[in-house]
């Protein structure tokens, strides 16, 4: 059987950047099922996943904790819709982050590499940016692992090793299994959920921050393909 390696990526602030369109949903959903504005709003860049976004909205806006499990689930169907209604700012407003695309289509280009993605949104929101930017067509999003999978982020890379698996006949491990991504969040998926994990300082986090998190490789921007490809053969090996 062909050797394998799957490639997990992040969406906001590694491969594009969507500004305050995001923030934007958040206080438009909640203003809808809370009844009133939110006057505190959900931290930038920090990887988070969407319904642990929510509850901290809900609660961090006086909403009292037992009416959070009610509340929390219609923002969560919500939220797809509003942004669904922001598509055309998607696109009008957002921005593909530097090297982005040489990036993805280098991953795409190697028979070897099988790409998805591992996001702290919800899949439909998830799907609204990638095609906002023309990008669904470098992954297989349906091997996915999405915040509707799990609110815990580390469980979505064994979501999509299993749903990689099932799709490509190989099994998929921490030694075959490499989380690309710009954030804390993302550094902790990886180590915690079973996974190699390259930063990319394209965010809000620094170079020393991704390092000192633990990431095995980061790299200041995606702007150079192969030396990601390097960094991907250098942390996986045969024996997975």
């Amino acid at each position: 059987m062909a050797h394998r390696i799957l490639v997990l990526w992040d969406i906001d602030r590694t491969l594009l950047y969507v500004g305050d369109i995001d923030r934007q949903v958040y206080r438009e959903t909640f203003s809808e099922i809370v009844g009133r504005p939110a006057d505190r709003l959900p931290a930038r860049g920090t990887g988070v996943t969407m319904p642990l976004a929510i509850r901290s909205l809900l609660l961090e806006n006086g909403v009292p904790e037992p009416d959070v499990p009610r509340l929390l689930p219609r923002m969560v169907d919500l939220l797809p819709h509003r942004l669904a209604a922001h598509a055309q700012d998607l696109r009008r407003l957002g921005v593909l982050l530097p090297g982005a695309v040489s990036a993805l289509k280098a991953v795409h280009g190697q028979a070897s590499l099988v790409p998805t993605v591992v996001t702290g949104n919800l899949k439909p929101n998830a799907l609204l940016k990638l095609r906002a930017f023309q990008l669904e067509g470098f992954l297989d999003t349906e091997i996915g692992g999405y915040s509707s999978d799990d609110d815990h982020r580390p469980a979505l890379v064994s979501v999509a090793q299993r749903r990689a698996q099932g799709r490509y006949g190989t099994s998929f491990t921490r030694c075959n299994t490499v989380v690309i991504g710009d954030s804390l969040e993302d550094v902790r998926t990886g180590l915690e959920g079973g996974a190699a994990v390259i930063g990319i300082a394209s965010g809000k986090t620094s170079v020393d921050e991704l390092a000192a998190a633990g990431a095995h490789v980061v790299l200041d921007s995606l702007e150079d393909p192969a030396q990601l490809l390097d960094a991907i053969a250098m942390l996986t090996t045969d024996d997975a």
